[in-house]
Formats: C-alpha cells, sequence, structure tokens
C-alpha cells in the first residue's frame, strides 16, 4: 500500500513536506499582492489629438476613419470613444477576461495603421498613441510650491522631465499619467486687424513657422571624394530649431521688394505657455500638479507603492528649493490594513483548530501531528497559486482561513484511528500499518468529495467566475495537498511519536471530558426520541429550510461586500457646454463646504476630468482621503456617514450634479 511505503521510509515523507514548504516560501515573496483578483477586463486606448477641431470634425475625420478600423478586433467585447471640444480623441477597446494585454494592444495599433492614410495631416504630425489602460491606480503624488516661487507650468513640465521617467521604471509600475500636463509651447496671439492691413493669412503665417523651425542637415566639407590635396574634413554645424520666443517673433512671414519685411512680431503676440489648459488640480484648496502611479496587474501592490516611496524621496534630495511633494491618495493604506487583519485572523484561526485538537485528543504528541500538517498545506499552496498566475488577495487569504479547519481532519482521522490501535497494544508502526489499512480510502473518498464541491466553482465564467475562481482553487489546492499529507507525512509522523499513553490528563481536561459526555448523553437521548418521528423530523427540517429561504430573499445583495476603505471618489458634472473656469469655481464651493468635516485626512480635486466622463471641461473630480481607521472609531466617522454628509452638502451648490 502506498502509506506503508513512508512508514517504512520516515526520511521520504519528511524530504516531500519539507520541498512542498520551501516551494511556497519561495512563492510567497512572488506573489503579486492586491485587494481583489484583476476581474477588470483588458482595456486598450487609443488617443490622438486634432489641434483647434471641434468634437464633430473630430468625430468626422479622426473617429469614423479609426473605429471602422479598429471594430472587430480579435476578443473584442465593445468600444466607447469621446470627442472632445478641445481637439482631443480618446477610443477605449474593452477585450473578453482573459485575452492577453499586449497581444491586444498589439492588435490595435495593427488595426489603427491602417487608418492612417486617412487621418488628417495634423493628427498625423501629432501622432496616435495605443496604450494598455491600467485599472489598477496605485498612488497620487501631489507637487507644489509652499512659497510661491514656482507656477504650476514649470512643475508640471519639472516633473515631465526629471521624476515621471524615473518613476515609469520603477519595477511594477505600469504607466505615470499627469493630470492635465502643462507641457511647454510657444503660443501665438494673431491679431485679426494687423493681419488685414499687411496683407497676411494664417496659412501664411503657419507655413512660415513650419519652413523656418526645422532641423536641417548641413553635410560636411571635405568628406570623400575629394582632391588629393584635402587635407581637413569638417561637419557643419546648422542652426537648428527655434529656441526662445524672439527667435520666434523674427519668423519673416513676406519679404517685400522694398527690402522690408513682415514678421511675426508684427502681427502677433508670441508667449512660452502651456500646450493645453484642460485639467487644474489642487490638494487642501491648494494649487499643485498630480499625476498617478499605475501598477501592472501582475505586480505587488504593497511593494510597487514603497519602491515608488523611496525613489521619491531619493529624488527629492536634487529638487530645486520650495518644491515639496506629498502622496494625497494611497489605495496600498487599505490593502495594507486588510491583509494584516486577515494574516492575524489567519494566525488566530491556527491557535484555535490546535486548541480544539488538543481539548479532544488530550495528547501533545497527537496534537503536534495535525498541527505541522495545516502550515505545510497551507505554505505548499502558495507555490501553486504562483504557478497558475493568481494573487495573494482577501479572497486567497479567507480561503485559507476557511481551509484550516478542512485541511486538519485528514490528519485526524489518521491519528484517532491510530491511537485506536494503540490502545489494543499494538506497538507504533503496527498500529499505523493497521490504522492506514483502513482510513487510506476514506481519506481518498472524502478528498475527492471536497474536490467535487470546489473545483466547479473554478470553470465559473464572466466577472463573478474571475472573482471566486482564486477563492475555489485556493481552498482545492490546500485541501489536496491535506490528503498528501495524510498518506505521507502524518503516518510516518505516528510510527514515530505516538505512544500508547496511560497518564491521567490534567483537572481541566477531565472536567471537560465529563462535560463532553454529559452533552453526548443528551444528545443521544433526543436522537433516540426522534429516530422514529419522521413526520416530525421532516417539518422541522422543511421549516429551517423555508427560514433560510426567506432569509436569502430578504438579505441586501451586491457584487462585493461594502467596506471602509478609507476614501471617498465624488464625480462632478455640469451641463454640457460649461466652461473649465465655471467648474473651477463650482469645485472650489465644494472644498470649501467639504474642508471643515471631521475624519478627512487630504482633498485632492481634479478640474476638468472626470471618473466617469473623463476630460471634459464641464467635469471634476474630489478624492476625499479619510484619516486612519483607528482615528474614525464613531459611527459618525465612518466612510458611508460622511458620504452622506459630503452628499448632503454637494446638493446645496446649484448647477452641479454629484
Amino acid at each position: 500500500m502506498f502509506s506503508l511505503f513512508f512508514i517504512e521510509r520516515p526520511r521520504f515523507a519528511f524530504v516531500i513536506s519539507i520541498v512542498i514548504v520551501i516551494a511556497g516560501l519561495v512563492a510567497l515573496p512572488q506573489l503579486p499582492v492586491s485587494l481583489y483578483p484583476p476581474i477588470a477586463p483588458p482595456q486598450v486606448q487609443v488617443t490622438t489629438s486634432y489641434p483647434g477641431a471641434s468634437a464633430s470634425v473630430l468625430e468626422s475625420t479622426v473617429a469614423v476613419p479609426i473605429e471602422s478600423q479598429v471594430n472587430g478586433v480579435e476578443n473584442m467585447l465593445y468600444m466607447s470613444s469621446k470627442s472632445t471640444d478641445s481637439g482631443t480623441y480618446t477610443l477605449d477597446v474593452t477585450f473578453d477576461i482573459g485575452t492577453n494585454a499586449d497581444m491586444a494592444a498589439v492588435n490595435v495599433q495593427n488595426r489603427v495603421s491602417l487608418a492612417s492614410p486617412s487621418l488628417p495631416e495634423e493628427v498625423k504630425r501629432s501622432g496616435v498613441s495605443v496604450k494598455k489602460l491600467s485599472p489598477e491606480m496605485l498612488q497620487i503624488i501631489c507637487f507644489s510650491s509652499p512659497g510661491g516661487t514656482y507656477d504650476q507650468l514649470f512643475l508640471s513640465n519639472f516633473i515631465s522631465i526629471n521624476v515621471k521617467d524615473v518613476l515609469s521604471r520603477v519595477p511594477g509600475v505600469s504607466q505615470v499619467t499627469i493630470f492635465g500636463a502643462l507641457d511647454y509651447s510657444l503660443r501665438m496671439w494673431l491679431d485679426p486687424d494687423k493681419m488685414v492691413n499687411l496683407g497676411v493669412t494664417t496659412n501664411d503665417v503657419i507655413g512660415a513657422i513650419r519652413d523656418q523651425n526645422l532641423q536641417a542637415a548641413a553635410g560636411k566639407v571635405g568628406q570623400a571624394p575629394v582632391s588629393k590635396t584635402q587635407q581637413f574634413q569638417y561637419t557643419i554645424q546648422a542652426r537648428g530649431r527655434l529656441e526662445d520666443v524672439s527667435e520666434f517673433e523674427n519668423i519673416i512671414i513676406q519679404a517685400k521688394a522694398d527690402g522690408s519685411a513682415v514678421r511675426i512680431r508684427d502681427i502677433a503676440r508670441v508667449e512660452l505657455s502651456a500646450q493645453t489648459f484642460e485639467t487644474f488640480s489642487r490638494l487642501n484648496q491648494a494649487p499643485t500638479v498630480n499625476f498617478a502611479i499605475y501598477q501592472l496587474p501582475e505586480a505587488n501592490a504593497l511593494d510597487v507603492a514603497q519602491r515608488v516611496r523611496e525613489t521619491l524621496q531619493e529624488l527629492s534630495h536634487s529638487f530645486p528649493d520650495d518644491i515639496q511633494y506629498i502622496v494625497g491618495y494611497d489605495s496600498t493604506r487599505f490593502i495594507d490594513v486588510s491583509l494584516k487583519e486577515l494574516v492575524e485572523t489567519l494566525m488566530i484561526a491556527l491557535g484555535l483548530v490546535i486548541l480544539v485538537v488538543y481539548v479532544f485528543i488530550q495528547d501533545w504528541r497527537a496534537t503536534l501531528i495535525p498541527a505541522l500538517a495545516i502550515p505545510v498545506s497551507l505554505i505548499g499552496t502558495f507555490a501553486v497559486l504562483l504557478g497558475m498566475g493568481y494573487s495573494i488577495n482577501s479572497l486567497t487569504l479567507f480561503a485559507l482561513v476557511l481551509a484550516i479547519g478542512i485541511v486538519v481532519d485528514d490528519a485526524i482521522v489518521v491519528v484517532e484511528n491510530v491511537q485506536r490501535h494503540l490502545e489494543k497494544g499494538m506497538s507504533p508502526k503496527e498500529a499505523t500499518r493497521e490504522a492506514m489499512k483502513e482510513v487510506f480510502g476514506p481519506v481518498i473518498a472524502t478528498t475527492l468529495v471536497l474536490m467535487a464541491v470546489f473545483v466547479p466553482v473554478g470553470f465559473m465564467t464572466g466577472i463573478p467566475g474571475q472573482l471566486y475562481r482564486q477563492f475555489s482553487v485556493t481552498i482545492a489546492i490546500s485541501v489536496a495537498i491535506s490528503s498528501i499529507n495524510a498518506l505521507t507525512l502524518s503516518p510516518a509522523l505516528c510510527s514515530i511519536f505516538l505512544r500508547n499513553s496511560t497518564s491521567r490528563p490534567w483537572f481541566a481536561l477531565r472536567w471537560f471530558e465529563a462535560v463532553f459526555r454529559w452533552v453526548s448523553a443528551v444528545y443521544l437521548f433526543f436522537v433516540k426520541k426522534l429516530v422514529n418521528r419522521f413526520v416530525f423530523v421532516s417539518l422541522v427540517f422543511l421549516l429551517i429550510c423555508w427560514g433560510s429561504y426567506r432569509v436569502f430573499l430578504d438579505s441586501p445583495t451586491g457584487f462585493i461586500p461594502q467596506e471602509d476603505q478609507g476614501v471617498l471618489f465624488v464625480d462632478l458634472q455640469l451641463p454640457d457646454g460649461a466652461s473649465l473656469n465655471r467648474t473651477n469655481g463650482v469645485v472650489a464651493q465644494m472644498e470649501g463646504l467639504i474642508k471643515d468635516l471631521p475624519g478627512i485626512e487630504n482633498m485632492v480635486a481634479l478640474i476638468g476630468t472626470g471618473l466617469i466622463s473623463g476630460v471634459k471641461p464641464n467635469s471634476g473630480t474630489v478624492i476625499l482621503v479619510l484619516k486612519p481607521w483607528d482615528e474614525r472609531t464613531s459611527p459618525e466617522l465612518s466612510s458611508k456617514a460622511l458620504l452622506g454628509r459630503v452628499w448632503q452638502l454637494t446638493n446645496q451648490i446649484p448647477g452641479a450634479r454629484a
């Protein structure tokens, strides 16, 4: 028989368990850490801009060619696009769950390339960006100049040049997005009256800039083939693109026969400014430049957040004076607290299970065997989770908590049966052999029954299937490993550790044994009374089923439990056509109403960017980061209570919908 091999060779059983534990410990730090499994379907985003174009022009000249080619790309579920009056076009393509995001981005890029010949020249010059859209926003970092030395334009470009690229290289970071990036640009404010008087058109200005602001390859002097007397060769360093405002002001638009010329400074005001003004940011009502850190789906959220903080701390030593940063929003704060509580629950459950086993078995040697089997099963599960591409999250840890009470059963069955044979006077090895002959089949049968309960859940489709698959597979894996332990490690330990103990248990255990015998006697009394009352028992059973069904119907339903995650997101929408200045005023009014609410730690405002609508001048977002949970113990400071209070305050603002 299978188990007899390990009874005779216990070291081999120990080696198997040690290998399982080592594999789990090696896999543990490599597993991604997140609050929930990745349930959002992969998305690919296509973005481009058409300067000066309205939403209707964008729709006809950019959206139609791109979407006609992208539609029907492999594994696509649906797509949605936004064309704004600021000249920005965004297309979000959503793919089926399980689709490789990298291949999806490549397929979309190939389709966009087919549409490229049909796009306007201005769009081609600005470029069409295709990138994976990461739903995992990890952090929002806020940069500011408390002394007012630097404005938001400088801060935005400082981040783009000195911070963004460094953070993008942090392992696990998917992308770094500056909200409303104010990239440096030369703005020319044309004076129509002067243009008419001088006979200059807009096309003349565009053509002059295009012809005179270019990087030319001037060639070399003395390059072969030349005469034999040539001794030197020089590379011509020609003046390239224009660099400052004065150089752009001196661009010649028209040269007249009398030697005079019309320059840009004659018909326009030139300034160094931002290319677009689409989004403004604030932190606690102070102007800031905010950017978001997105993590890769397979990355460890806690590790990535820590690396980002360390990188920012290192970069801050080279920041100019009067530039400081703060982590305005950090999603890992809730993840960290949740996982710590789950790990604490896991340890408590482990201790309680071992205590219960000891109380009932009343032998420390026999208790040691299930106590060793539990960590082997749980730690070994991590190795399989890594191989299947799963993560450490609330559901997998919850599954491990439940698995503690399941994986110990097989070991207890083996131990109790060996003890029964020891009481007959057998030696430990003989008792273990006889016990394993009797329980080998039942251990396999119970394992298969449990696997039949949990494995089918792993084949559920859709978003619920994606969510609960990791839960069911985690329990199934731990049960499978526990059965291996019950057939290898447990009999090997029984043959070595167990003895036929004749000593009396201590007083507390004797008292428990007496109470347990009394409870068992009462239970048997009622069983004997009810065993012949089939109708009565059936009615009670049906009544319990009906009550359970009614409770099930009356219970509130939801996709995932509502939890206090320590943050509130407020999405603000103004009527269509509202300007960015008007949105800014409404958001400022909202900030003024909310700032004095107790329990709020930070208030991050994004004017011109909505959670639902994206970048639109009539949209805004306010992220309310709440104080730590130990500082919000009263019910009126819970996230639900604060959300209701925020709802009441925002309803006082006319013309806005939050």
